[in-house]
């Protein structure tokens, strides 16, 4: 049997970009969301992976990431959502949660073999991550209320592509389960 794990992308943000307030408003729609998923998460003692982008801070860690986030003009876009002492951190470069990270190797050293992707921003990192786990041989669901936009309309043409090609689960938070699952 394989592990599930939550992957939380880019969530710790200080929204200093040129489409951050077209991002925030979607941001705010999906902390709910986010935040369900993480304590029924927590709850099930399920891995909690924080794949986080440096912002071009190559010299930062988790803790100063998330200190920047806090200390940024949206920090309750953050606090609510903010990693606990059990949870993992992997710092990212680029889009892709997978590309130049120890990220599969840790899922692997887990036992993970179906990841439940929530964060932003659906069009970009959440599709290039989703991409990224479907040729690992790893089972995709995407929380469709814990996914955030900068366009809608090509962050429904995203999710599309991740039910059509990567055979990804669209789900409601809700809906999601953190059960083990069957290997292979």
């Amino acid at each position: 049997m394989g592990r599930t794990a939550l992957i939380v992308i880019d969530m710790l943000n200080t929204y200093e970009h040129e489409d951050a307030e077209v991002l925030v408003r979607s941001v705010r729609d999906i902390l709910p969301g986010v935040g369900a998923l993480l304590k029924r998460a927590r709850d099930a003692d399920v891995p909690v992976v924080y794949v986080n982008d440096n912002f071009g801070r190559w010299r930062s860690h988790h803790g100063e990431i998330l200190e920047a986030a806090l200390a940024g003009r949206y920090s309750d876009l953050v606090q609510p959502i903010a990693p606990d002492e059990e949870s993992l951190f992997v710092v990212k470069a680029r889009h892709s949660v997978f590309f130049e990270t120890p990220l599969a190797y840790l899922l692997g050293q887990l036992g993970v073999q179906r990841v439940v992707l929530c964060g932003q921003v659906t069009e970009q990192c959440v599709l290039y991550s989703a991409l990224d786990a479907h040729i690992r041989h790893l089972d995709v669901v995407v929380a469709l209320d814990a996914v955030a936009h900068i366009d809608a309309a090509l962050a429904e043409a995203a999710l599309r592509m991740m039910e059509r090609n990567m055979s990804a689960e669209l789900r409601p938070s809700g809906e999601i389960t953190f059960e083990d699952v069957p290997s292979g």
